[in-house]
């Protein structure tokens, strides 16, 4: 059986959060421990006292975390230049064996008009394509025979230009992603490639997502 020490540890850790939390110091102990008491007596086919999780939670190393924040930091302060987009759509069709030949020739058509925005992403079932409003007719009659899954309006995003080293750094994508979530940004859609990071938002939620990123690059050491 595994001692209440590790148990605490395993939890906080598996817990998208919560350790930073308890790193910063923004969480009192013995009400995190009300709350795990239940999970951890279930984990451990017995009663656990309060008092045990909260001596766990205190003697809990966190000595890796805070290196690990200055080096995100550090990283997002690098960054290369924003750029936003807006009128912006978003559908997803189901995959079938003629979609491919009809993503081809909108590919070939929409390479043609240089003031439309396009990217595409192709899942194990279904593709989603973003595109600029100008673009959303054109694409319509390429992909009229395909079902379509989902229609939406009324997008902007925000495209970030990467470090080449960004796929050595642990944790970058939760680290800008956690701030949007904590500040209550949706996220729509998220686009990636080696060296860029694209996230889709509502209109509504664009001047927001990007004075949050904006903040993070110019936050001081």
């Amino acid at each position: 059986m595994i001692p209440v020490s590790e148990a605490v540890r395993d939890l906080v850790r598996g817990t998208p959060f919560l350790e930073e939390l308890l790193q910063e110091g923004l969480i009192n102990h013995s009400s995190l421990a009300r709350k795990l008491r239940p999970q951890l007596s279930r984990i451990l086919h017995k009663e656990v006292s309060e008092g045990a999780i909260v001596m766990a939670l205190r003697r809990m190393p966190l000595q890796e975390g805070p290196g690990m924040q200055r080096e995100l930091k550090a990283f997002v302060r690098n960054l290369g230049d924003m750029v936003t987009r807006t009128n912006l759509m978003d559908y997803t069709f189901r995959n079938s064996s003629t979609l491919l030949e009809h993503h081809a020739r909108f590919l070939q058509a929409i390479g043609r008009e240089r003031e439309v925005f396009c990217t595409f992403s192709q899942g194990v079932h279904e593709t989603t394509i973003i595109i600029s409003r100008q673009g959303a007719e054109m694409l319509e009659r390429y992909f009229r025979s395909e079902e379509l899954l989902s229609r939406k309006t009324g997008l902007a995003s925000i495209t970030l230009r990467l470090p080449a080293e960004n796929t050595e750094i642990t944790g970058f994508y939760y680290f800008i992603l956690k701030e949007l979530a904590w500040e209550g940004v949706n996220i729509t859609e998220v686009i990636s490639t080696t060296n860029e990071f694209t996230i889709v938002v509502s209109d509504r939620d664009i001047e927001r997502a990007f004075a949050i990123l904006l903040a993070l690059k110019r936050e001081k050491k």
